[in-house]
């Protein structure tokens, strides 16, 4: 009998150990699992962890598309949350979330109610677990500050990217009566629509008989066409905030233009905060500098209370773009893009000693103004079948220098030893061939004479003379010498530029040929210019910069040429322009010298074949080194060649004199 009571007491205590090791989960237990999932954002496995009271306040679709849609559009990210499990077990769990969002960082603490449902713990939740403001009723809204767009101004001040106004062209479609296919034919014309486009948004599912429908924008100057729209009785007109370009085709290229973002555009900056409202750079420095010139736009996520009150959650106060101020002369790209009288080409000027571009022109252009409001399919479709390429940023572009690559030529030459500038070379005819290997190929010249020094090569632009000269140098020096000038460099510049190259250099008529810059050696024009820049800085090439923020007088590259021979080849390029017989003494000015260099570069796909031709002439005053100019024209074959930009710089030096 007592054996028997020993074993009831053992089997009791047993069932008491086995019932506590069996326990249920703990409310800490429970709601560190429901954070789990929080921090997840697995809303609908959240969900399950609700009290069947709040269960009964909100169903699960409504919980779920709640927390996505919230978190969706307050763009919540980086979510934090923590929750100390308290030593003891207890019903109520402090726990704290931490969030960015659209408007900023977010933050709170709140205690969770735990509530035994069923020998298992449930979350009493109700909205306050979004966010502690939010009672029952209340809704989330939030509300954006446009940034105002920086401006891009040129070294004076004077604005060449600014916030302006335009004229919304739209209708009152109440007000057109019979006169409606009048009046939509009319508009047509004038606005550059379609019939369609125009009773499309006419016909708008939003649209009521007395509402404005808005059809265009149209420049404020352009007063002859808003005449005529204010001339048809249902055509209203009021001034809208856009961004405006005051030099219009001056500078269209190097400025650029605004438009709506685009899905490719949205996806590739979403994650940098654009949305699809967004007006975006399309060209130019406006697409270069965009992130700067935007700005950030102000948002504030407010609860609104049943009453009508509100509370703020967060708050981004509104940040404007910066200003971009280049050393860009407004005045001078102005007189440059005018004085190029609508050639395709392109043209630059900048100060030799500070390396600062005062103008940088493409030619011929396209109103920046109108492409910002938008072009007509028919607008857009001609620039892009102009034979002259309107929209081509020939700026940008490296093209065969011709020979305004002589004294490039001429510096490595000097440099190696390999050019002696007294030495008469017995040149004899207008051709010349290395040797018979060449087969049928020879280097052609325009003036005979022998023999040929450096001053007779440079001022009659001797092309021999300078083949030879490069296939005395060789393929080693000549490209060493070439790379301290910056070829085969990208440039350090804020416009995004092609890179100047030489190519291969890998046979005699390669070498030869790019002594006088054709064969593979393309240049910027910018490049162009800052390899004149040694001859008036005593051998240093100096840095081209286009913002006044950039340091000025930078040396790029130190002493390509010697002081000595600087001055030498100087000295020579004065007389290019003030020698009769000279190839640019056309550009001589008796109160204004220039030294320079002419140059006519072949465009063709072999050789033996006749191509297109492209005209150079760079140019400097030697008194008074703050000026260098330099332009290309393309097509010059057979009515001047590079006497055509020789003239035209001439007309435009003379312009700023």
């Amino acid at each position: 009998m007592k054996k028997w009571i020993g074993f009831l007491f053992t089997a009791v205590v047993l069932t008491v150990v086995i019932a506590g090791c069996s326990r249920g989960p703990t409310p800490q237990d429970r709601f560190s699992e429901y954070i789990g999932l929080w921090k997840q954002q697995k809303f609908s496995s959240m969900y399950e962890y609700l009290s069947k009271d709040a269960k009964k306040s909100i169903t699960k679709q409504e919980f779920v598309s709640r927390y996505k849609k919230i978190h969706g559009d307050l763009e919540v990210s980086d979510l934090k949350l923590s929750f100390k499990k308290p030593k003891e077990e207890t019903a109520t769990l402090p726990f704290s979330a931490k969030m960015n969002s659209i408007a900023g960082p977010i933050q709170f603490t709140k205690k969770a109610k735990m509530v035994n449902e069923d020998k298992n713990w449930y979350v009493d939740w109700n909205t306050t677990y979004i966010f502690p403001e939010l009672k029952k009723g209340d809704k989330i809204s939030f509300a954006t500050s446009p940034p105002e767009r920086g401006q891009i101004v040129d070294r004076n001040g004077n604005g060449m990217a600014v916030n302006g106004q335009v004229y919304e062209v739209g209708v009152i479609p109440g007000k057109m009566g019979e006169q409606k296919d009048y009046v939509v034919t009319q508009l047509s014309s004038l606005l550059q629509m379609t019939p369609d486009e125009i009773n499309q948004a006419i016909g708008a599912s939003w649209v009521k008989p007395d509402y404005f429908v808005p059809l265009k924008k149209v420049a404020l100057d352009d007063q002859a066409r808003i005449a005529q729209l204010i001339a048809l009785a249902p055509v209203q007109t009021k001034k809208v905030s856009a961004r405006v370009y005051p030099y219009k085709d001056a500078a269209a290229q190097l400025i650029g233009y605004v438009g709506g973002i685009t899905a490719d555009e949205l996806a590739k900056w979403k994650a940098k905060g654009y949305t699809s409202n967004d007006v975006i750079g399309k060209r130019g420095l406006e697409q270069v500098y965009d992130e700067q010139l935007r700005g950030e736009p102000g948002v504030k996520v407010t609860i609104k209370k049943a009453d009508g009150t509100e509370t703020v959650l967060a708050e981004k106060a509104v940040m404007n773009g910066k200003d971009i101020t280049l050393t860009i002369d407004a005045n001078a790209q102005q007189k440059v893009f005018a004085g190029m009288n609508g050639e395709a080409g392109t043209a630059a000027e900048m100060n030799p000693v500070t390396g600062e571009t005062l103008a940088l022109v493409s030619s011929p252009s396209f109103d920046p103004n109108q492409a910002a409001l938008g072009f007509s399919a028919d607008a857009w479709k001609a620039l892009q079948d102009n034979p002259q390429q309107p929209l081509s940023t020939r700026f940008k572009q490296a093209y065969a220098p011709g020979s305004t690559m002589k004294p490039i030529t001429a510096s490595i030459g000097l440099a190696a030893k390999s050019l002696d500038p007294a030495q008469g070379i017995a040149i004899s005819g207008l051709k010349w061939q290395k040797d018979q290997s060449w087969g049928n190929y020879f280097v052609t010249r325009v003036h005979e004479s022998s023999p040929v020094n450096l001053e007779s090569g440079l001022v009659l632009s001797d092309n021999i003379y300078f083949a030879q000269a490069a296939l005395k140098i060789g393929q080693a020096q000549f490209s060493d010498g070439l790379k301290k000038f910056g070829f085969e460099e990208k440039i350090d510049y804020p416009f995004p530029l092609s890179t100047s190259t030489f190519g291969k250099l890998d046979s005699d008529i390669s070498l030869a040929d790019s002594g006088y810059g054709q064969g593979q050696v393309q240049m910027s024009i910018v490049h162009l210019m800052a390899a004149y820049t040694p001859f008036v800085n005593g051998g240093n090439m100096i840095k081209p910069v286009l913002l006044m923020t950039d340091q000025k007088n930078q040396i790029w590259k130190q002493q390509v040429v010697s002081s000595g021979d600087a001055a030498l080849i100087s000295g020579i390029l004065r007389k290019v322009v003030g020698d009769p017989s000279g190839t640019a003494h056309a550009a001589d000015m008796a109160d204004y010298p220039l030294a320079g260099k002419t140059g006519t570069a072949e465009i063709k796909q072999k050789q033996g074949e006749t191509g297109t031709e492209n005209g150079w002439f760079v140019a400097y005053n030697v008194n008074s080194p703050n000026l260098l100019i330099a332009m290309m024209v393309e097509n010059v074959q057979n009515r001047g060649g590079s006497q055509i930009p020789v003239k035209l710089v001439k007309g435009i030096v003379e312009g700023m004199k």
